[in-house]
């Protein structure tokens, strides 16, 4: 299948070693250092139609500067959380799927793990241990507790997410949630529960919102998803049964569509028999993979 998929694949090197190594880490933030310019969470788009750049001279004196990666060219890369920013756990606005169309592939996944560092720092400000106030460490990657009778210490969050098609006599169920656009049908998606594996959770989502037991359960392809920080595991399953019963808090309708309606839909044809997911999304990727069985 095609592994160009959205958020993932940044040219930036994590460069794990810089992090725990705070002369290293200082030597980077110099006058050649790049500071990815946000608009509270959102990119800013150059008018070249790539990220914006700046220096560290442009981020807010009392910021706290979270380390991205090294560039090719060995520059450090980094982002501010600014003491005003206010986190968010929403979709994406409008301006955000536009700027998903048309960034390279390159940039948004490197966007896509700035936001996702930059945002979880906003919203861990205090310690989940004791409710003291925490300080930026080991380069933006830990936060750690500034109560001395604590010291503990915090890391950025990765929510585990299932997104499952399911494939019945030839047919594929798809569903639409009540915020999707009209006519838009997905696969169906949920988070990960404690104790359980990645096959347990495909299952029991798939069963408790269409009502539909699966059976080999196999895995294609994941996808990173900073709203706010997920990964998207895209799996695929079978069900004997087509009968569907629909949790109505969770969805606004299921159905199973025909290869052929699958195939016409994802052209990008809007006349069909219902509209495919947009290209950056893993769920568009899972569709294309089926078709490509044939």
């Amino acid at each position: 299948m095609d592994t160009t998929i959205a958020f993932a694949g940044s040219g930036l090197d994590r460069a794990d070693h810089v992090r725990s190594d705070a002369d290293k880490l200082a030597a980077l933030m110099n006058w050649r250092a790049r500071l990815l310019l946000l608009d509270g969470l959102d990119p800013v788009i150059g008018e070249d139609g790539a990220l914006a750049w700046g220096t560290l001279a442009d981020a807010d004196p009392a910021a706290e500067l979270v380390f991205l990666g090294l560039a090719d060219d060995g520059r450090g890369c980094f982002a501010a959380v600014a003491p005003a920013l206010v986190g968010s756990v929403a979709p994406p606005n409008p301006r955000l799927w536009q700027a998903m169309s048309t960034l390279p592939a390159g940039d948004l996944a490197t966007y896509g793990g700035a936001r996702s560092l930059v945002d979880w720092h906003a919203r861990h400000r205090f310690c989940a241990k004791c409710g003291h106030g925490t300080v930026l460490a080991k380069g933006g990657w830990q936060r750690s507790c500034t109560n001395e009778a604590c010291k503990g210490e915090h890391f950025p969050r990765v929510d585990p997410v299932t997104i499952m098609t399911v494939e019945c006599q030839g047919k594929l169920l798809l569903g639409r949630q009540p915020r999707f656009p009209p006519r838009r049908f997905s696969a169906l998606a949920g988070f990960v529960e404690p104790g359980e594996s990645v096959e347990e959770a495909v299952a029991r989502e798939i069963h408790e919102e269409a009502g539909v037991r699966v059976r080999d359960i196999m895995y294609v392809a994941s996808q990173p998803w900073p709203f706010p920080s997920s990964l998207m595991i895209g799996c695929h399953a079978y069900a004997d049964d087509p009968a569907i019963t629909i949790d109505v808090t969770e969805l606004d309708d299921a159905q199973w569509f025909t290869r052929d309606e699958v195939v016409y839909a994802m052209t990008g044809a809007e006349d069909g028999a219902f509209i495919a997911p947009p290209p950056f999304a893993v769920a568009h990727h899972l569709l294309k993979w089926w078709v490509a069985r044939g």
